[in-house]
This record gives structure tokens, C-alpha cells and sequence, in this order.
């Protein structure tokens, strides 16, 4: 043994290995429990492509054969035309046959989907959520009806320093309350966020502060906007950051990561001013909800969208969303006060009795494989709610814009909580 060195003691020698396989058991959960990295983007997605959306990863069509014979004619063709179609604009890439429909995947080829005979379906169906047929029993449905539901919060748009690129912000005269949406539905998903613990549910903010999801940043698409568009390049390198990749980066980590029973989107409404140099506030103040649906003839010539649709239909999404939404609808009619919003535009569609749910077709809404609550209440550009904004939150009740009320974020949390109560306490077992 060289000089200086000492022998190692008879209990460290027996320690060793134990530490060792500490240490090695520590990296290995450590790993376990990394979270994996976001995507990058594809370097086609970075080019427009012909029949393709903005960002959008080219579609893997194969995932649709998970879902042969898992319906039937007669639902396949109903869903298609009650809810996702604006008319007939489905017929150019979908044709219908007797025991099968012929799907155009891109202009050289098809998918053949085989329906199921009535009664005969295979199952269960591929997909990460569950319907509230297929929760177990919710134990005390009374006080905590959400047990066990796994829902994701999306605050609407980014707030903060980026409120102003994405026109979701507004100040009257350059003095006073600067309004930002992002900031709005953000206060609200942390109040929102216990409520619904309380009923049970595990909840999940997709955004938590006020910085962007994606790692990417505006000058990251300037070579897209250049090719997009000669003019404009800052502005449509802004609009690819925020309005595309922010909200695709959101559903990466609601798809792959959360994988939710369904996603609440919260959003604030607004109204064109008469003159945004001199803006005057609005009279009109309404609430609506929005459910996937509506596409048109171009977005069905999409393939992307196509695709979307498609699992969308197939995985019987519709059906919940439209139970959430409406049940959602109700209670923040109630809770709110508010009239409904009516559109007269062939983007939108009433698709039941609640004159305040629509059909439309909307990124964020389609996106997400799962059951969405697309929420659109009040309007920003409104006195009242500029007043009741103003106000910021607080406890109980007080006097604002001439009532006696909650805060706007605890009016809009409550009205979301109770309706989605209301729903699983009727439906669950």
C-alpha cells in the first residue's frame, strides 16, 4: 500500500455498495420523474404546406385504424352532419357507403374506415378519457361528485408583457385599469382551481404564470412570415408565435402529458370598438360556450383538421362535451345573470335547446383529444365589467358598478364549478 494512503475501515466496506445502490436508485427515480422535453418543431412544419394548417404536424392516419368497426353507420353519418359539418362541405374528402366510408388522407390517398354492424361494435374504443359511463362510483356524489375526474385548466391567451402582440389588452385614454385577458382568466383558474379539488377532482393549470408554454419565441417564425407574406413580416411572426405554436405546445402537454377527462378553456369576451383611437365603451354584455364543430368546406380540405375531426367523431367526444357544456351553460347563466350571445354566421351552429352553446371550429377546441368547455363570458370593452375588473378580487360580497355582488372571478369560477357538479351528480353513478 503506497505511503499516506490508509485502509479503508471494515464497516465502509460493507457500506459501499449500499451507498452505491442508494445513489443508483436515486438517479433512477430522478429520471423516472423528469418530465420529458417538449417537441421541436418538425422542419416542415416551419414551411406552409398545400392542404395543411398553420404549425400543424403532418398527420399520422394510421392511428385511425384503432377504430375499425368501432361504429356504425347510421351515428357515424349523424355526428358528421349534425355537428361537425357546415352543410354538406363534408362530401368532397368523405364518401359514404353502405358497410364503410372512403376518407381522403391527401390528394393520392384514402382510408377505408369499416362501420360496425348495429349492435356489434367492437370496444372498447381507443382514447385517454373517460366518459363519466366508464368512472367508477363517485362514493359521497353529493359533496364530491368531481372524485377521481382529472380535468386540465387552460387560461386563454399569455397576460402580462405579452398582452399588447396578442390584442387581448386595452386601456381607456391611456389611464386607469389596463385590461389583459390572459391576466383575467389566469386569476380566475387559481380560484377555480380549489374549488374543484374540493368536489373531488384532480386539477391541473396548463399555464400557471404569465409566460408563454412554447420554448419558441417570435423571431423564431420571421423565415415563415417572410414566405407567408412580403408585408407585415413582425406581425405574422408574432401570430405564428401566440396564436399557433402556444396553443399546439398546450395540447402537447394536455395530450401527451395530463391526459385529462376533459380541458376547461377559459376565456373573456370583447366587442369591436366604433373607433379604436378613441374607444368608447360597449352596451352589450352576453356569455356563450363553444363546442368543436361547424368546419367548412376548406378547413374539411385540411388534412390535419380532417384527421382532428375524425378522432374527434370517432372517439364519441361530442356527446360529452355537449353534456359538460351545456350543464356548464346553465349554471353560469344562472350564477351570472347573463343573456346569451347569438351568432349569425355560417362559422356557428345551435346544436341543442340551450340557446347558449355552439358548434364552431377553433383551434383550441380541436386540438385537444378529449371533451373541451369552450367558455366566452362577459365583455371586456363592457362599462360594468370594466368596473367590476377594476375592482380585482376579493372575499364575499360588495358594492360594484351599482350592485351588490361577488367578484367577476369568483362569479365566473363558481358558475363553471357548479355546473360541472351539477352534471356528474346527475349522471355518475
Amino acid at each position: 500500500m503506497p505511503d499516506g494512503v490508509r485502509p479503508v475501515p471494515g464497516f465502509l466496506k460493507k457500506l459501499i455498495p449500499l451507498l452505491i445502490l442508494t445513489a443508483l436508485a436515486g438517479y433512477i427515480i430522478v429520471a423516472v420523474r423528469k418530465p420529458s422535453v417538449p417537441p421541436e418543431l418538425a422542419p416542415e412544419q416551419l414551411t406552409l404546406r398545400d392542404g395543411m394548417s398553420v404549425l400543424a404536424p403532418t398527420p399520422i392516419w394510421e392511428e385511425l385504424e384503432a377504430y375499425q368497426e368501432t361504429i356504425d353507420r347510421e351515428t357515424f353519418l349523424g355526428e358528421l352532419g349534425k355537428i361537425y359539418s357546415a352543410g354538406e362541405a363534408w362530401k368532397e374528402t368523405i364518401q359514404i357507403e353502405e358497410d364503410h366510408a372512403m376518407i381522403a388522407a391527401d390528394t393520392e390517398n384514402k382510408l377505408k374506415l369499416r362501420f360496425a354492424k348495429p349492435g356489434v361494435a367492437k370496444g372498447p374504443i381507443k382514447r385517454y378519457w373517460r366518459p363519466v359511463s366508464e368512472m367508477p362510483p363517485a362514493g359521497n356524489r353529493e359533496k364530491r361528485p368531481l372524485s377521481g375526474v382529472k380535468i386540465a385548466i387552460d387560461p386563454g391567451h399569455i397576460g402580462g408583457t405579452w398582452a399588447q402582440m396578442e390584442e387581448r389588452w386595452y386601456q381607456i385614454k391611456n389611464k386607469g385599469t389596463q385590461v389583459k385577458e390572459g391576466e383575467l382568466t389566469l386569476t380566475t383558474a387559481r380560484i377555480l382551481k380549489p374549488m374543484l379539488e374540493k368536489l373531488g377532482a384532480r386539477v391541473w393549470l396548463v399555464r400557471r404564470d404569465l409566460e408563454p408554454i412554447t420554448p419558441r419565441r417570435p423571431e423564431d417564425f420571421k423565415a415563415l412570415a417572410t414566405t407567408y407574406s412580403d408585408s407585415r413580416i413582425r406581425w405574422n411572426s408574432e401570430k405564428f408565435f401566440y396564436r399557433y405554436d402556444e396553443i399546439r405546445m398546450r395540447a402537447w402537454h394536455v395530450n401527451e402529458r395530463i391526459k385529462p377527462d376533459l380541458v376547461l378553456c377559459l376565456h373573456f369576451n370583447a366587442e369591436a370598438w366604433a373607433n379604436p383611437r378613441n374607444p368608447t365603451f360597449v352596451d352589450r354584455n352576453h356569455l356563450h360556450l363553444l363546442i368543436n364543430g361547424t368546419y367548412s368546406k376548406g378547413e374539411f380540405a385540411k388534412q390535419d383538421q380532417r384527421l382532428h375531426l375524425l378522432k374527434r367523431l370517432l372517439q364519441r367526444i361530442h356527446p360529452e362535451e355537449l353534456a359538460l357544456s351545456t350543464s356548464v351553460a346553465e349554471a353560469m347563466a344562472k350564477e351570472t345573470g347573463l343573456p346569451p350571445w347569438t351568432y349569425d354566421t355560417a362559422n356557428a351552429k345551435s346544436v341543442n335547446d340551450s340557446p347558449y352553446v355552439w358548434a364552431r371550429n377553433l383551434l383550441a377546441n380541436r386540438v385537444y383529444t378529449c371533451p373541451v368547455v369552450f367558455l366566452e363570458p362577459y365583455v371586456m370593452n363592457n362599462r360594468e365589467v370594466y368596473e367590476r375588473i377594476g375592482a380585482g378580487d376579493y372575499e364575499g360580497e360588495k358594492m360594484v358598478a351599482g350592485k351588490i355582488r361577488k367578484s367577476i372571478f369568483h362569479e365566473y369560477a363558481t358558475g363553471v364549478a357548479n355546473g360541472l357538479a351539477n352534471y356528474y351528480r346527475k349522471t355518475r353513478r
